[in-house]
């Protein structure tokens, strides 16, 4: 069967734009359960609510032609301003709960989101226009690729870095890791564990806030994209490792590709291959590729 480069080409830049978009949400998710032990199924609604954001800024800006950029700014800070809030009115309530109670929340969470949105945007399809500096093609291993796709994974890498020297060279991040690993004694020592939680969960609502905006101009933006994008998180961050941000970089980038030439041999189940690839990691290497057991 002869091989078509261009096509193998265009899957692997198409699998690096859905990996980074990946990696924005589930370095987040797996943050605040790194940090935090809080399972947040209401993730993807802070995505959600994000990318819906980013339409009425885009739509407000329109003459301009810098919506998307405004949105680009403000839709992460104001998210990760409603998670501060969320957390601080809510999840902080329940940290010594059982995880049932986590689940339960944060899944009510969800519906909240959707009957808002609903209210706000209404039940209809939105499009978001790709922001005119982009509208245009980039010429890579020979072939036209949108501008927009290096773009975001551009900004995958960015946020990447970004995480690494927050994580490795910051006060506040090794507070972080110090929290993930031994969450009692960052308390004993006198650091104020709660405003450490709220910061954490803020960040953690940002990226997905991020991610919310970058992925709006390439959908259709509809009702229930929370669940189809925290199915995905979820999956990334198992095969990762719970709590491991770089091994939540390493799962989005392998199920970016993996859905990607996945389509190539079935279109209509390329989803089957990750969730076979999940179930192998948890089969033979429970804590993740890049994780350690959680205690």
């Amino acid at each position: 069967m002869d091989i078509d480069l261009s096509m193998l080409a265009a899957q692997f830049v198409s699998g690096l734009c859905r990996g980074m978009v990946l990696f924005l949400m589930a370095s987040g998710l797996t943050l605040v359960f790194g940090v935090m032990r809080v399972i947040n199924f209401a993730h993807g609604s802070f995505y959600m609510l994000a990318a819906y954001m980013a339409y009425s800024l885009t739509h407000f800006f329109m003459a301009s032609g810098y919506g998307f950029w405004i949105a680009l700014v403000v839709v992460p800070l104001a998210i990760g301003a409603i998670g501060g809030i969320v957390e601080y009115a809510l999840l902080r309530r329940i940290y010594e709960k059982e995880h049932l109670l986590q689940i339960l929340l944060t899944y009510a969470l969800i519906f909240i989101f959707n009957d808002s949105i609903k209210l706000l945007w209404g039940a209809d399809m939105r499009i978001v226009r790709m922001p005119p500096q982009l509208e245009r093609s980039i010429s890579f291993l020979g072939l036209a690729f949108p501008a927009y796709y290096f773009f975001i994974i551009g900004s995958g890498l960015v946020v990447a870095a970004g995480m690494g020297l927050l994580l490795k060279t910051t006060r506040i991040g090794k507070l972080m890791r110090a929290a993930s690993e031994q969450g009692d004694m960052v308390g004993l020592l006198g650091y104020n564990v709660g405003a450490l939680f709220t910061l954490v969960f803020m960040l953690a609502t940002g990226l997905a806030g991020l991610a919310g905006v970058i992925i709006a101009p390439t959908i259709r933006l509809a009702l229930g994209m929370d669940i189809l994008i925290i199915i995905e998180c979820f999956l990334v961050v198992l095969i990762g490792g719970l709590g491991n941000v770089w091994g939540a970089l390493l799962a989005a980038l392998i199920t970016g590709q993996t859905y990607a030439f996945g389509i190539l041999v079935l279109e209509k189940y390329a989803m089957a291959f990750i969730f076979a690839l999940a179930a192998l990691i948890i089969i033979f290497r429970p804590s993740g590729l890049m994780g350690k057991q959680v205690q």
